[in-house]
């Protein structure tokens, strides 16, 4: 085992004892993705308006999440819940001072084809500058809203450096999975996750029974990633987190009109392997429902930053005009009883914000060491 990370054991153990004995990324309009879902259909979970086409009213008065669409972006939008959308492949941030910038790109599309890559700062599209735009609105422009047919041509304005130059992209259709698996060190399988998009969980389960299946791949433990998952689908979540359970609460459902609900996990989930959750700020509702379940039912370490605090759940309606609105109509409880509105889910080891990527992924791998009782490397 390197000195890094022995000291990381002994930090981590003394969090880990601490804990059993005690037993913001993004704002509105701030970030957002071309392609990967952000939202689901109802009951749901998700940061709306960021990853599909702008909204196109205010919404309701009073509810933050509220967010209007034309019947075209909805069309487009409820598309990605199977993890297809016509687009160019390209994830957007944008900066505090209000300028956008590529994050990602995503492989094989047209952006990638030709060449962009994370950094470059994109300052026009089809003419219209973005700088100061909600991401929502630079997405309906890259998605072109009606008129956002595959094949059609879209114009971009980029910068590099000193270097500015433009290039003409062709929408397709992309399809991006959700779900990402490798073995970043010898018996320990991460399972990444984007999205809840349709299917998610039972790609999830045949990773863990491959885990459970080869000690070579998942013997040491499982690292479920849920870094930068902007949620999706409720039912995708709590079947995710059934995989890691034997029934039992996942989440307590709280509907603005009604009785409190109890959403439950399946029976027979993997409660044996060790299991750590890594998060960060850009987790959001649906991955903090799952988030909150595993902690609370005491089957996982979560690891990272304080997670995004969104238990909103939001609903479509379609309204006289045509426009489609969707509007909060209930908020989730972890099974506990906490709300991560507003504050997120806290995990039981933090890892500072200005960390890099990799001593949090170092720190996820050295707590699975101190569950599986082995020495790591």
């Amino acid at each position: 085992m390197s000195p890094t990370r022995r000291a990381l054991r002994l930090q981590s153990t003394l969090a880990l004892l601490f804990a059993a004995v005690c037993a913001i990324g993004a704002g509105t309009g701030a970030w957002g993705s071309e392609g990967g879902t952000t939202t689901s259909a109802a009951p749901r979970t998700g940061h709306v308006g960021d990853a599909v086409g702008g909204p196109v009213g205010g919404g309701t008065p009073g509810d933050r999440w509220t967010a209007d669409y034309t019947p075209e972006q909805f069309a487009a939008y409820s598309q990605e819940l199977d993890g297809h959308y016509i687009g160019v492949g390209l994830w957007l941030a944008r900066s505090p001072q209000g300028s956008v910038s590529v994050t990602r790109t995503l492989a094989g599309s047209p952006a990638a084809r030709a060449g962009l890559a994370a950094g470059d700062r994109l300052l026009a599209v089809d003419g219209t500058r973005v700088d100061g735009r909600p991401v929502t609105q630079v997405v309906a422009l890259l998605r072109g809203g009606a008129g956002g047919r595959v094949g059609s041509a879209v114009t971009l304005l980029l910068q590099r450096g000193s270097r500015q130059w433009q290039v003409e992209l062709r929408r397709a259709v992309l399809d991006e999975d959700d779900v990402h698996v490798d073995h970043p060190e010898a018996g320990v399988t991460r399972i990444s996750l984007d999205a809840f998009t349709v299917g998610v969980s039972e790609q999830v389960q045949a990773a863990v029974r491959q885990a459970v299946l080869h000690p070579d791949r998942g013997g040491r433990g499982i690292l479920l990633d849920l870094r930068g998952n902007s949620g999706g689908l409720v039912s995708e979540a709590v079947a995710t987190a059934s995989v890691f359970l034997d029934g039992g609460p996942v989440a307590r459902y709280l509907p603005a009109n009604g009785p409190e609900q109890t959403l439950t996990a399946a029976p027979h989930g993997d409660t044996v392997t060790p299991l750590v959750v890594l998060v960060d700020g850009g987790t959001m509702s649906a991955a903090e429902l799952v988030t909150g379940a595993l902690r609370d039912r005491g089957r996982a370490v979560v690891v990272g930053g304080p997670t995004f605090g969104k238990g909103a759940v939001q609903e479509p309606q379609a309204l006289s005009d045509g426009v489609v609105q969707e509007h909060t109509v209930g908020h989730y409880l972890t099974p506990s009883g906490t709300s991560p509105d507003g504050q997120g889910i806290q995990p039981d080891i933090p890892v500072p914000a200005s960390a890099s990527a990799q001593t949090a992924e170092n720190t996820a791998l050295t707590v699975l060491d101190d569950l599986s009782g082995g020495d790591g490397q």
